[in-house]
């Protein structure tokens, strides 16, 4: 007879199946799945979201060499997960000819399966080329004939809506039979970037990392000057050390906050401007403050709270049961417009979000007294 334990997971699993859209089309052969390719999201926070998928996936095949292959940043920020047997880098963009070489390279990796992450059609085209013999993905963008297999992505009143990613890349793996554990995001910080990490901190006092960038563009950023105001208040009324955590393509970012700062502060990837060392750092801190991009999805990841500062994406897409800290943002009548650029000009979503606020909800994270 089940244990009570047994039996309020299956009932997990079926619940959740029971709110999975209606495939598209499937019709899978489980047997003998050894040789399994995952096409990775483009971007750092998607990917970190894609984990519980990736484990989920290992669970269901625990035989199977997992592959993954996306972007270099994308590869490094996965690379470690015991779920994962070899990550290989491939060109952000490629034309059909070049595409067709990768697919070739990839054949032997995706041999019994392949897992498309990505929307576009030239991900689904990708996977054509490797000549996988069943190739899954959502139902989107007309790119059904290059596919074995589909699911529908949720729909509400016949519209497209958003969900929470994580859940998202699950569901696309619900006609394999795959489940959610519900352990979260996962990541793996190499041990000698933790320890060079580490080597720049005091110990005893508390560790805030500030990440002021986002790679999607400039409406997502607050200004890096108010993050430094955040800093520059921390230090008078906390014990706190600083670490500011940017990367290559950020460096007026980086010196708008270092010109407004007016306390020290610790670059830990000023060396070594790496994905690897950037999990490491974020691996080190008690909070991160930062916009809605890929550093609050590491930290979570971690375990680590964070205080985001979100404009104009909407948060049905990152609402994560499991953060911990606190999301700021404002309702406007123009978001959430998902647009790398704001088109009004004034940046409302995020100016509107004062530096008071952030102070306030960095000092209840941390815990301390003013």
């Amino acid at each position: 007879m089940p244990s009570e334990a047994a039996s309020r997971t299956a009932r997990t699993h079926r619940k959740m199946n029971k709110s999975i859209n209606s495939p598209g089309r499937n019709h899978f052969m489980t047997e003998n799945v050894r040789h399994i390719l995952v096409l990775a999201p483009n971007w750092l926070g998607d990917a970190a979201m894609c984990t519980p998928a990736l484990r989920a996936l290992h669970d269901r095949f625990p035989e199977s060499a997992i592959t993954v292959a996306g972007r270099a940043a994308v590869c490094q920020l996965l690379e470690g997960l015991p779920s994962v047997a070899k990550v290989i880098p491939i060109p952000a963009k490629s034309g059909p000819r070049e595409l067709a070489r990768i697919g070739r390279t990839l054949a032997p990796h995706a041999r019994d399966l392949c897992i498309v992450f990505p929307h576009s059609f030239r991900a689904a085209l990708l996977a054509r080329f490797t000549g996988s013999r069943q190739r899954l993905a959502y139902e989107r963008g007309n790119r059904g004939i290059l596919l074995t297999d589909t699911v529908a992505p949720h729909r509400e009143n016949r519209r497209i809506t958003p969900i929470f990613m994580a859940r998202e890349y699950l569901e696309l793996l619900a006609p394999l039979n795959c489940y959610n554990d519900f352990k979260g995001l996962e990541l793996h910080a190499p041990p000698e970037d933790l320890a060079a990490v580490r080597a720049q901190l005091t110990p005893g006092r508390p560790t805030v990392g500030f990440a002021p960038g986002a790679a999607f563009g400039p409406s997502k950023r607050w200004p890096a000057e108010r993050f430094a105001a955040v800093a520059n208040e921390l230090a008078q009324r906390t014990r706190a050390q600083f670490l500011l955590l940017t990367g290559p393509g950020e460096e007026d970012t980086r010196n708008a906050f270092l010109k407004a700062l007016t306390v020290p502060v610790i670059e830990p990837q000023a060396s070594r401007p790496t994905v690897a060392r950037l999990k490491a750092a974020i691996a080190c801190v008690d909070l991160l403050i930062g916009n809605d991009s890929g550093p609050r999805h590491i930290a979570i990841a971690f375990k680590k709270p964070v205080i985001c500062i979100m404009g104009p994406t909407s948060p049905s897409y990152t609402e994560n049961p499991q953060e911990r800290g606190e999301v700021l943002r404002i309702d406007v009548d123009c978001g959430p417009c998902q647009k790398s650029h704001c088109v009004t000009g004034d940046h409302r979503c995020m100016m509107g979000v004062p530096v008071e606020r952030a102070v306030t909800a960095a000092l209840n994270c941390l815990k301390l007294s003013r």
